[in-house]
């Protein structure tokens, strides 16, 4: 049985909640790095019809979407919504879809470009990023979200890792390193950037390979993306992880593997933008240590992101690091079983 099918069949049992077609799914305001500097974000997730994709094993996402394609004037009652939210005098705009914005599907490309057009003519806006697949990053889609906005646009797609192994027998993400490549190319040529996401820890993998495949993924990675963000693991509802964690079989990464992570990736990449933002830290779902000192290193976490400063994480400590490190050096040998909960 394929993972595809494993998934629809999960897919299959849960229920898309209704949310009104004119509100985005979700609003949020937040920091990031622009010129070096922290900035204000705001971060909006429009609620479409979702991925086209929709089989990867950690997803959830698509419990967000949308019951039948939202009307172009629909579309533009959630982006004046989102932008009703801010105040700050300048901010970046992180734009998501639970799928990708450059698909036609989700946002039409009259609906995209008047999108773009207004934050253009916002003057406190002064970067936007929107995420994608890379099968939808085409030169011509490109040009116009360049020419619509007049300013930086830079694309950011779902790497998850380098490895393609990884990436489809564990994840399920439907493409390769190869096209993450080409669609990086492919925005450099229309004078936009690309951002990587990288995943830390998805499901079959031990603490120790997950920490040594997201360093190998932030040196390949780096070479196409000027900023990746490394994601923690969380368990969303109605997922393969989520029927894996409920049996005991996976647990979320350690926040001491994201600092690892963090420094090293860092010491070898310089001139990239290394981040992270540990939702749900300290959670049983989400990225935890032992409890005592989740707050303090995720804390640190977030501070590293808007300083890309790894002195940030000297002196952090807690007597749960030697459990990390012997679940790091153990861990591979116990044919999958979680060591420490």
């Amino acid at each position: 049985m394929s993972l595809t099918t494993v998934v629809r069949d999960i897919r299959s049992r849960q229920k898309i909640k209704f949310n009104p077609p004119d509100r985005p799914t979700a609003v949020w305001t937040g920091k990031d790095i622009f010129d070096g500097k922290p900035i204000a974000t705001l971060t909006v997730i429009f609620q479409t019809t979702g991925c086209r994709w929709n089989n990867c094993t950690m997803c959830g996402y698509v419990y967000d979407s949308s019951r039948r394609a939202p009307t172009h004037d629909e579309l533009m009652k959630q982006f004046e919504h989102a932008l009703s939210r801010f105040r700050d005098s300048e901010f970046v705009v992180k734009i998501f879809t639970s799928g990708s914005f450059l698909d036609v599907s989700e946002i039409p490309t009259a609906t995209r470009i008047e999108m773009l057009s207004c934050l253009g003519a916002d003057e406190r806006v002064k970067k936007v990023i929107a995420e994608t697949r890379p099968e939808y990053v085409t030169q011509e889609k490109v040009s116009e979200c360049v020419a619509a906005l007049g300013k930086m646009f830079e694309v950011a797609i779902g790497l998850e890792t380098s490895s393609d192994m990884i990436r489809s027998d564990c994840i399920n993400k439907g493409f390769t390193f190869a096209d993450f490549v080409t669609a990086s190319k492919t925005a450099e040529k229309e004078n936009a950037t690309t951002k990587a996401y990288l995943l830390l820890k998805p499901p079959f993998l031990s603490e120790g390979v997950a920490i040594s495949d997201i360093i190998k993924s932030i040196n390949d990675a780096s070479q196409y993306a000027g900023t990746i963000s490394v994601n923690l693991c969380n368990v969303q509802k109605g997922t393969l992880m989520d029927e894996m964690f409920e049996r005991g079989d996976y647990r979320p990464p350690w926040l001491w593997s994201a600092v690892e992570v963090l420094k090293q990736g860092k010491e070898t990449n310089r001139s990239t933008v290394i981040m992270s933002d540990p939702v749900a830290a300290g959670s049983m779902r989400g990225p935890h240590n032992c409890g005592k000192c989740d707050k303090d290193v995720a804390e640190a976490i977030r501070l590293f992101s808007l300083t890309q400063d790894s002195g940030i994480f000297e002196g952090l400590d807690c007597e749960c690091r030697e459990t990390w490190k012997k679940v790091v050096e153990l861990e591979g040998f116990t044919f999958g079983a979680v060591m420490v909960k």
